[in-house]
């Protein structure tokens, strides 16, 4: 569904006081996002501040240069929160993907606007500006950005092309089409580097993430002839590699390398018996029908969930229910 701008124009022109926040466990089209509308926001005179439920992860610490994104229950609480008028979520519309920020969302009694380009919602009590064909959450900033009126400037032109950049997975993803690419010379002109960009997405490696990367591989399966694979990540791997939780990112796309897989997912443990679930595909599979089968959702081609019990129930639950639409 097209995003209505005109709706969103009056809503902006109505309140002053903006809190910005995204999803925990956040990559760059998140941060990229909240980035780039505080700029608009800005640019308009409105009083802006970030506040997510987690705080950024440092390999991506790179995209916020003026540490303007603050995390809840670390640099702000509640109450500092109170002079706040109105309250947009960025590229979420689940309860579940807001942390102590849901709580934050619940406790205050003021008006809440979610503008997001992922496949269903949860009833947020809020009004939603979405377009479920955008590539990104960023893109939709940036037209939000030429419904505004407001010029882009290298502020703004650097985390959206982060944003994008990565949602596109470098742009080579099927979502991205002509008009990311225009979008794309439209922000390097306003300022965007994309060879810095890129050099500090994919060019900082650790060991520990090397190493885990290592782990991940070895233990790749597949089922349906190679049509799906499937790996996994335990606690005790971060340990044993030197790796952090956010080295987890995008390792599910390695599965994807293989020739002949259709689509993979990983499970990674966040704490004993608790999984986070990443779906790939690049055939008819829906990874957000799928996802949604678990609580999560996302988009055709990439979504996420959240698991738990017994490592080998978990894994056997997600290979029948992905056999299953596969078959």
């Amino acid at each position: 569904m097209a995003v209505n701008w005109q709706e969103f124009i009056e809503v902006i022109q109505a309140h002053d006081r903006f809190m910005l926040t995204s999803h925990i466990r956040p990559d760059c089209d998140a941060l990229g996002s909240v980035l780039g509308m505080m700029d608009v926001l800005e640019q308009l005179g409105k009083d802006v501040i970030i506040v997510n439920g987690q705080p950024t992860p440092p390999n991506l610490a790179f995209i916020d240069p003026e540490n303007r994104i603050k995390a809840i229950g670390v640099d702000l609480q509640l109450e500092d929160l109170q002079d706040r008028d109105i309250h947009m979520v960025l590229d979420t519309s689940a309860w579940a993907q807001l942390g102590p920020m849901g709580e934050v969302i619940k406790a205050m009694d003021i008006p809440l606007i979610v503008v997001d380009h992922h496949q269903g919602e949860d009833d947020l009590g809020a009004t939603f500006f979405k377009d479920t064909t955008a590539e990104a959450a960023g893109k939709l900033v940036a037209d939000a950005a030429d419904a505004l009126g407001v010029e882009w400037n290298a502020r703004m032109a650097r985390p959206l092309f982060a944003a994008v950049a990565t949602d596109t997975g470098w742009y080579r993803f099927g979502s991205a089409g002509a008009g990311t690419y225009q979008l794309a010379s439209r922000l390097v002109a306003a300022g965007a580097v994309p060879s810095e960009i890129y050099g500090q997405l994919y060019e900082q490696e650790t060991i520990g993430r090397l190493r885990l990367r290592g782990t991940v591989l070895e233990r790749v399966g597949v089922e349906l002839d190679g049509r799906l694979a499937h790996t996994f990540i335990r606690l005790e791997d971060f340990e044993n590699t030197g790796a952090v939780p956010t080295d987890t990112e995008d390792l599910v796309n390695l599965c994807l390398t293989i020739k002949g897989t259709d689509a993979a997912f990983i499970l990674v443990e966040q704490t004993p018996d608790v999984y986070k679930v990443s779906f790939r595909s690049r055939c008819e599979l829906d990874c957000s029908d799928l996802a949604r089968q678990f609580g999560g959702g996302g988009h055709k081609a990439a979504a996420g969930a959240g698991i738990e019990g017994p490592f080998k129930e978990c894994q056997g639950r997600l290979l029948d229910a992905m056999i299953a639409k596969l078959q």
